[in-house]
């Protein structure tokens, strides 16, 4: 193969710095990358032996949700909306790819010693992430990172070891080095990577180990997340069996929805469900498993299994939710029928103390909502729920059972995973998102939302000039008395709504117009309450309790 020789520096006063070489640069930078797959695969594998057990990478990018700050979420949701948890895990995994790759090229350059310490660093922030869980982390819930990093670290001076010696060897007795080009150097020989080392001779011994380990740690990280899935709660959701509602629910009648093209479905489907919380992996709790505690100011602590909580009356009503990370327009609301049993007569039961002022919710991975006593006693259709349009809860969606609470912020009602109510007081508990700047109190504010078109969207007239638009508007518990539209700044007009549901569910809304021509058309709306307060034009963010604002978009009318 061919070989180079680096020529001898000519004599200088001045000790110039050695170019890096490039070929040590890149496959260091690739043994990094290898040994960081390797050390992931590994932590994968141990994860999968125990239910509580994570990967280090999801331990990380939990302790990130829960120490970025508020803004952060907020832009996170606003530009990948229920991508977000996937954004944040494909920025976490760059973030080690460049990070090993960096360390590789650094260790293969200068001393092996750099990339194992930079491994063991990578298992340690890991370990630190798992001890450090809402719930309280042990020394088992290291072992998946201190177990990778320990595969990783081993990778990695196998690596260096083998493949390291290739870049730098001297000739052996059977290799000449070649003569070099008429102007003295070898550099433009084409294949050469090292002194004694052919091209062919470093892709097949070098590579070969790599693309071993490469797929030693793929496999092992493939089949730990194989052996997880016998903690999964979907074969336990498929065989749960619904109890009927105590009364039957009225079939949704037709008139709820209007007739505009493009429009929003009234009832959102479970798929379309918008997701928004912290969990990087959906909690798996089997209903077998499962225990509801009811604890804090109560005069009765209450352990339910589902079956015992299932003996409540069992009650469906319409409800439809609201995050408070929704901006103007935004698509973080739903609407769908729930089951399960009201938080009311959970209570009652568990005999709540005059002192308490706050319920608490939650969840399996020590999550917290938090809203007034006062959202439950005052009559509104609060519910632990079990249900979600005629089916068990999804997994992602809070399965075997949560809260929902008509009228406040999914952040301060709607605990999913839900393993114990809680009643105390504000001054002695602050639920997850109030020291992260959110409001402690936070009814859903009056919204109005123009859905069949998209701003800069085409609006097309029908045969006889005119032209029309649709959405919701939504104040849950208060509900929804009127919604008006105005056009290019001209005077606020009425638009048809579709029959209220209940008070808890958003209204429909159709506005039809005969535009005076084709081109740039401006569209605002505002929604009227059930107590007749119109909705705001008064601009502000979801931070701290809510977006408020109109809907204003253009169209172009064709």
């Amino acid at each position: 193969g061919l070989i180079r020789s680096r020529p001898a520096p000519e004599p200088s006063g001045v000790n110039e710095p050695e170019k890096p070489n490039r070929a040590i640069v890149r496959w260091g930078a690739a043994t990094g990358v290898v040994t960081a797959v390797v050390a992931l695969g590994v932590a994968e594998l141990i994860s999968g032996l125990n239910r509580t057990w994570q990967s280090p990478v999801i331990d990380v990018g939990d302790r990130v949700i829960d120490r970025v700050p508020p803004f952060v979420k907020d832009f996170a949701i606003e530009t990948f909306g229920t991508n977000d948890k996937p954004a944040l895990l494909i920025g976490i995994g760059v973030f080690l790819a460049v990070y090993a790759a960096v360390i590789g090229a650094v260790a293969f350059r200068r001393r092996a010693l750099v990339g194992v310490v930079g491994i063991a660093a990578f298992g340690l922030i890991g370990a630190a992430a798992a001890l450090t869980r809402r719930v309280g982390g042990s020394f088992g819930d290291t072992l998946p990172s201190l177990a990778g990093a320990a595969a990783g670290a081993g990778a990695f001076a196998l690596a260096v070891r083998f493949v390291r010696p290739l870049l730098s060897r001297e000739p052996g007795p059977s290799e000449s080095v070649p003569a070099p080009d008429p102007d003295g150097s070898a550099a433009s020989l084409p294949g050469v990577v090292a002194v004694g080392t052919s091209r062919r001779d470093l892709l097949v011994r070098g590579g070969g180990l790599l693309s071993l380990l490469a797929v030693v740690g793929a496999g092992a990280g493939a089949f730990g997340r194989a052996i997880k899935q016998r903690f999964s709660a979907a074969e336990s959701r498929a065989n749960l069996r619904l109890p009927a509602p105590a009364s039957a629910t009225a079939e949704i009648p037709g008139s709820v929805s209007v007739e505009v093209e493009g429009m929003t479905s009234f009832v959102t489907s479970n798929a379309d469900f918008y997701r928004i919380d912290t969990a990087l992996v959906v909690p798996q709790v089997p209903v077998e498993d499962y225990e509801l505690r009811v604890t804090g100011l109560v005069d009765r602590e209450l352990r339910l299994s589902f079956e015992q909580l299932a003996r409540f009356t069992v009650v469906e009503y319409d409800i439809t939710l609201t995050c408070v990370s929704n901006t103007v327009g935004g698509e973080l609301i739903g609407n769908a029928r729930w089951l399960g049993v009201r938080l009311d007569e959970l209570l009652a039961e568990a005999g709540v103390q005059a002192s308490a002022d706050q319920v608490v919710g939650r969840s399996i991975d020590g999550y917290t909502c938090g809203f007034p006593l006062d959202a439950v006693t005052d009559g509104r259709n609060a519910l632990v729920a079990f249900g979600m349009n005629g089916e068990p809860l999804p997994l992602e969606h809070g399965f075997p059972a949560r809260l929902i609470v008509p009228g406040l912020y999914g952040y301060t009602s709607a605990t999913k995973w839900l393993t114990e109510i809680e009643l105390t007081t504000f001054a002695d508990f602050q639920q997850y998102w109030v020291p992260r700047g959110y409001a402690e109190r936070a009814p859903i504010k009056l919204m109005s939302r123009i859905d069949s078109v998209d701003g800069l969207g085409t609006l097309r007239r029908a045969a006889d000039g005119t032209a029309a638009i649709g959405g919701v508007a939504w104040a849950q518990t208060r509900g929804i008395s009127a919604v008006e539209v105005q056009i290019d700044d001209g005077a606020w007009q009425p638009a048809e709504l579709g029959d209220a549901l209940n008070a808890d569910t958003w209204r429909q809304w159709a506005f039809r117009w005969t535009p005076a021509a084709a081109g740039r058309t401006s569209i605002r709306c505002r929604a009227t309450d059930g107590n007749g307060v119109i909705q705001t034009d008064e601009r502000s963010e979801p931070l701290p309790d809510g977006a408020s604002g109109h809907h204003q978009i253009v169209v172009f009318v064709e």
